[in-house]
């Protein structure tokens, strides 16, 4: 999630109404998540409530990730891998039987991986390798959704998702990372894809272990992530260090759950704490964190830092937390508080976005406003690949 602004100029114009599908997912997902708890929900689908997951991260993150990569690659094929994952959730969403949306974001999620190739025969950048596996471990995932439950495939969904966002952070810190940056994000890689196969295969074991690969990657991140800097500043530079500093450890304490636990489907209590504070915690705090420069990026839109950017954030968090403490004691009437908490904060980010964007666009704005963002990115800092 780290191209620059300049990185949209050879994309189609009609490449940022893509998004549509992946946020269709999302509001579909957040509706099921409503229906699966018991509580009052603007469609109701018990249909819907069974595709909560998939349709969440396959349907949502996936085609954001799958969007902003295709941008990146600054042609048109690679945007059919965006347009198949938010086609897949469209179906997952429309249709009655789900076997056509789970085999249509498998397609997308196998063209995403085509994506990161053609990325990497432009510069051999080693942290495009390790979001290649993450796209496999989603691929994986959705094709054994046509045979098993979600919580079988859950820790390949984590694969999916750390990786993903691991890469894209050492890569827009790669300039304060230390030597050998990219091949120790390798090892970390390899062992959490062997230990999230473990997981799936041996669910008690495998699922310690996939704890212990989680809170070895997240420790070295917190480590060399610039946001331990950044927080002591101000503005967009402090606010995104905050989200990405509270991702982080929430990414720890799924890490904890399942080093505890096992399996997150051992227990109610257990897969809850262990999924959303992945899902939830750690990838939707990372968006909250980017997004004033991927959406820019990704939309064509302006999005400045504005001080209401705290407001869905601290939401998350604090609800995030009470969900986490009542489900520990136990407490249904808690914990459904805290969870339609959860879905205020998603909901508040996306009206922010979008007034706030929609605020910036009547405003008027000079030639330098379009510069290219100064964060490091796999282009400006990767090795050419030799010809």
């Amino acid at each position: 999630m780290s191209t620059g602004s300049s990185l949209t100029d050879r994309s189609p114009r009609w490449a940022p109404v893509l998004i549509l599908g992946g946020g269709l997912a999302l509001v579909a997902g957040l509706d099921a998540a409503l229906t699966l708890s018991g509580l009052p929900a603007p469609v109701g689908s018990a249909r819907l409530a069974v595709l909560h997951g998939p349709l969440m991260v396959l349907g949502f993150l996936g085609t954001v990730i799958a969007l902003e990569r295709a941008v990146a690659l600054r042609t048109t094929w690679p945007l059919l891998a965006p347009a198949l994952l938010g086609a897949g959730a469209l179906a997952l969403i429309l249709l009655p039987q789900p076997l056509l949306g789970r085999l249509l974001l498998v397609q997308g999620m196998l063209l995403l991986v085509v994506v990161y190739l053609a990325l990497w025969r432009r510069n051999c950048d080693l942290l495009v390798s390790v979001q290649a596996l993450g796209a496999v471990h989603a691929a994986a995932a959705g094709l054994l959704l046509t045979r098993v439950e979600v919580a079988t495939v859950v820790p390949l969904l984590i694969g999916f998702v750390v990786l993903t966002i691991g890469a894209e952070r050492v890569e827009l810190a790669r300039l304060a990372m230390p030597g050998g940056a990219e091949a120790t994000l390798i090892a970390h890689a390899a062992g959490l894809t062997g230990a999230a196969l473990a997981a799936v295969l041996w669910p008690a074991t495998g699922g310690r272990l996939l704890g212990v690969s989680l809170l070895f990657l997240t420790a070295w991140l917190v480590r060399h992530d610039v946001a331990r800097r950044l927080v002591r500043t101000s503005g967009l530079p402090r606010f995104a260090a905050a989200a990405l500093l509270t991702g982080y450890a929430w990414l720890a304490v799924a890490g904890l759950g399942l080093v505890l636990l096992g399996s997150p489907a051992v227990s109610a209590a257990g897969y809850d704490i262990v999924v959303h504070t992945t899902f939830l915690g750690f990838a939707m705090s990372m968006i909250l964190a980017h997004a004033p420069v991927i959406l820019p990026a990704v939309l064509r839109v302006r999005l400045p830092y504005t001080a209401a950017m705290w407001g869905p954030l601290v939401l998350l968090h604090v609800t995030l937390l009470g969900r986490v403490l009542t489900v520990g004691v136990g407490t249904t009437a808690g914990w459904h508080a805290a969870l339609v908490g959860n879905v205020a904060a998603v909901l508040l980010f996306v009206a922010v976005t979008v007034l706030t964007a929609a605020g910036a666009r009547r405003r008027p704005t000079g030639r330098a406003r379009h510069t290219r963002h100064p964060s490091p990115t796999t282009e400006d800092h990767a090795p050419a690949c030799p010809p």
